[in-house]
């Protein structure tokens, strides 16, 4: 139910309406709109990115993941609510509240996936985040079907996006909070606190680092191979609606139709794909998305024909539901059971390290080669085969033997 309750704010606001508004309205079109937008995001990932793994372990010490899911939602449905607010000229004041409704959002990612070891056998890590994963995918259509509704009606009435687009902020923000009230009312805190002593940020950053050199060498390339390939996701997120209309000259509404059926791919292929990870392995399963994913970004760079690039756009959904599914439950299958929170924490600081590189280094591409969208996304397959071949590093079989050898520790240490 929190997979579906946050994801029509990423939907909404990050990809279809709000950041188009904000650029178009808010910044008048203006050339720096584009870039002003980007580096708040970039700014609150790099937020996320350094607050998170202290946040984590201070959640784990405390077993307090319940409360910083709970004090999260509430500023990310805020903020986002706040949004309303924001008219055309409002530039610093929309840039301040889209920074601090990401890094809320972004927060509770992060400690909702924390739960996920808590709640699925280490047999069915993969079908577990596969059902989280698919529901939010249709949570993210609900919100975006309601939006476009009331899109519709406000143009039909001759109403200009200053007057509907609030609403739709509005909207957003009250279909997150009330399809995250089960979480609160059912979901309870099944790990028990581990006592660490609270350390400053960047100690706590740079030992839980380091301790993956140690105890969790397999982490570590877990860690690091998430961090190629969501760079290569990250662009997709952040630049599918660009690249449809500035290459393929999609409208507005072919736009948001294409954001649909990613979403119906990216459904399917979370729920789907769960089952075979379970079936075949997180590793080999990893293995087949991120080809996938080399597919996808061949079929697009060569199409021309707008059915092409369709195909492109469902491969693309199918891929971002089973990878970003297998990256959460290789994390849980691998990360210590009296740390869970602390670990995701580390999954998320290399997952918002992709956020700010991938689609940055897209627009620099872009920027260098005189408006070139086809050589950019191109280049973009370079994340994922970068994440294929630090796959292979990875020893499964040896990561889970580290896991099990760090829960007999703890269970000698406070016997002890």
């Amino acid at each position: 139910m929190y997979d579906f309750a946050n994801s029509g704010y990423t939907t909404v606001v990050l990809t279809t309406v709000f950041n188009a508004y904000f650029v178009g309205v808010v910044a008048a079109g203006r050339s720096w709109g584009t870039l002003a937008l980007t580096a708040a995001l970039s700014l609150s990932y790099l937020m996320v990115m350094f607050s998170m793994p202290s946040l984590g372990a201070r959640a784990d010490a405390r077993a307090a993941k319940r409360r910083l899911l709970f004090t999260s939602t509430v500023g990310c449905v805020a903020a986002t609510a706040v949004l309303a607010t924001v008219g055309p000229g409002d530039v610093l004041w929309g840039l301040l509240w889209i920074i601090l409704s990401n890094y809320c959002y972004c927060i509770g990612e992060s400690t909702v996936a924390a739960f996920l070891p808590e709640l699925a056998e280490p047999q069915a890590l993969g079908r577990v985040s596969g059902w989280g994963w698919s529901f939010g995918y249709f949570g993210g259509m609900l919100t975006l079907g309601l939006a476009l509704v009331l899109a519709s009606q406000a143009e039909a009435a001759g109403l200009s996006a200053t007057h509907y687009v609030p609403w739709i902020m509005l909207l957003t923000a009250g279909i997150f909070a009330v399809a995250a009230v089960p979480s609160f009312l059912f979901l309870r805190e099944r790990t028990p606190a581990s006592h660490q002593p609270h350390e400053s940020l960047l100690r706590r950053l740079t030992q839980a680092w380091n301790e993956t050199r140690h105890d969790f060498p397999d982490f570590r390339w877990l860690l690091l191979c998430g961090a190629c390939y969501q760079a290569g996701i990250a662009v997709v997120i952040t630049l599918a609606a660009v690249y449809a209309t500035q290459v393929m000259g999609f409208s507005m509404q072919q736009t948001m139709l294409l954001v649909f059926t990613v979403n119906i791919g990216a459904a399917l292929g979370a729920f789907f794909f769960g089952y075979l990870q379970d079936k075949i392995g997180h590793k080999p399963a990893l293995a087949l998305t991120l080809v996938g994913w080399l597919v996808m970004v061949g079929v697009a760079y060569l199409a021309v024909d707008v059915f092409v690039f369709w195909v492109a756009a469902g491969l693309a959904g199918l891929c971002m539901g089973t990878s970003q599914s297998a990256g959460r439950a290789m994390v849980g299958a691998l990360a210590p059971a009296h740390r869970p929170a602390e670990f995701y924490a580390l999954w998320t600081f290399a997952i918002q390290l992709a956020a700010v590189v991938g689609p940055l280094s897209y627009g620099v591409l872009v920027w260098a080669s005189g408006g070139n969208h086809r050589l950019a996304l191109l280049s973009t397959g370079v994340f994922f085969l970068a994440g294929l071949l630090v796959l292979r590093k990875l020893d499964f079989a040896r990561g889970i033997a580290s896991r099990n050898r760090s829960i007999a520790v703890e269970a000698f240490t406070q016997y002890a």
